[in-house]
């Protein structure tokens, strides 16, 4: 495995396209300086020791040798002993809905935002528990498979839209047997799927899919997001145009509590109804945290190997090559011509 043990300075590299654009703006400088006394190919010709090629080679020996300095000042490592981690705890799957309807605004500031906010929040009161994330709409896919890194989580979390799921639809049963399936093979692990949706224009039997998941042991639970009397869905985040059907009238998505409490039921789990204050995750965390916590076991690097040093190396090697490149050609190595310049140019 790789990884940078000091990847924040990998961001001094950003100087590197500034020192291009003074150089660049350095050579103009000095053929505008040039232009003044006369023909530029002229005053060239009067100058035959100097080599402007030499100064573009100097720039980008020098340019290079910066860079692997400070990709080595960021300590690449290798990772080089595997080892056994132990820790007790469950595997978690958040089935989050990113049908188009989930951008409705009666839980503010919409549905699908509010709910990416809060689970968000339970990532950050995790500690040994295993996290995966499922998108759905008229199909599931997984997005984050399941792992202990929550860092990751909370990234892949953070690029959800309406637009990852290209069919539109609530395919909850789907996304519940996509989820049943993408748990470890560790049978005494507590399992849980939660459920986050409006629960509306379900396209399958999601009560079946809750049923097939608790037989293999998992616990389902379902959190119904948005409002029994409805509300329109906005074409675009903020706007006031809505959606309209084909008569003309705005398209109205309401909360379908009685098929997420069956879904529930089905899968022994709870029901938590959302609302702009509460969207029931952290209460439903609590819950999940009494449940009997199993040895999960991980395979993680234990040891890494620095490779900066032979980084250093070689920009010292490109250092020493700059330090005997002259923009004016030097007598003594003239005639080596290591670059294969033109001596008349």
């Amino acid at each position: 495995m790789f990884r940078f043990a000091n990847i924040e300075y990998l961001y001094i590299l950003l100087v590197v396209p500034m020192l291009v654009g003074l150089y660049f703006f350095a050579s103009y400088l000095k053929k505008r300086k040039l232009e003044e006394f006369g023909e530029i190919s002229l005053i060239w010709q009067l100058m035959p020791g100097v080599s402007f090629r030499r100064g573009w080679i100097k720039l980008i020996v020098y340019t290079t040798a910066f860079s692997l300095m400070v990709v080595g000042l960021a300590r690449p490592q290798f990772g080089s002993k595997l080892t056994e981690a132990k820790r007790k705890g469950i595997e978690l799957i958040i089935a989050l809905d990113v049908s188009n309807s989930m951008m409705a605004q009666d839980i503010q500031p919409n549905r699908l935002d509010r709910a990416k906010q809060a689970i968000s929040r339970m990532v950050d009161q995790l500690a040994n528990d295993r996290i995966g994330l499922i998108v759905f709409a008229g199909n599931a896919y997984v997005q984050l498979p399941i792992t202990n890194d929550y860092t990751s989580a909370k990234m892949f979390l953070s690029s959800i839209n309406p637009g990852v799921v290209p069919k539109q639809g609530t395919a909850i049963g789907a996304a519940i047997d996509l989820a049943a399936s993408s748990f470890s093979p560790q049978e005494e692990t507590g399992k849980v799927i939660v459920v986050i949706s409006d629960g509306e224009n379900h396209e399958d039997n999601p009560i079946d899919a809750s049923k097939r998941a608790q037989e293999k042991g998992v616990l389902v639970h379902a959190i119904g997001i948005g409002s029994r009397q409805g509300s329109p869905i906005p074409k675009a985040p903020g706007s006031s145009d809505f959606l309209r059907n084909k008569d003309g009238d705005v398209v109205v998505t309401k909360l379908d509590e009685q098929t997420l409490s069956k879904v529930a039921v089905a899968g022994e789990g709870k029901y938590i109804r959302a609302s702009n204050s509460q969207i029931g995750l952290l209460p439903l965390l609590e819950e999940i945290k009494r449940m009997e916590r199993e040895e999960l076991k991980d395979k993680i690097f234990s040891e890494y190997n620095d490779q900066f040093q032979y980084l250093f190396g070689l920009a010292l090697l490109l250092l020493i090559i700059d330090f005997f490149l002259l923009e004016r050609r030097n007598k003594l190595i003239r005639r080596l011509n290591l670059f294969g310049e033109n001596i008349e140019d």
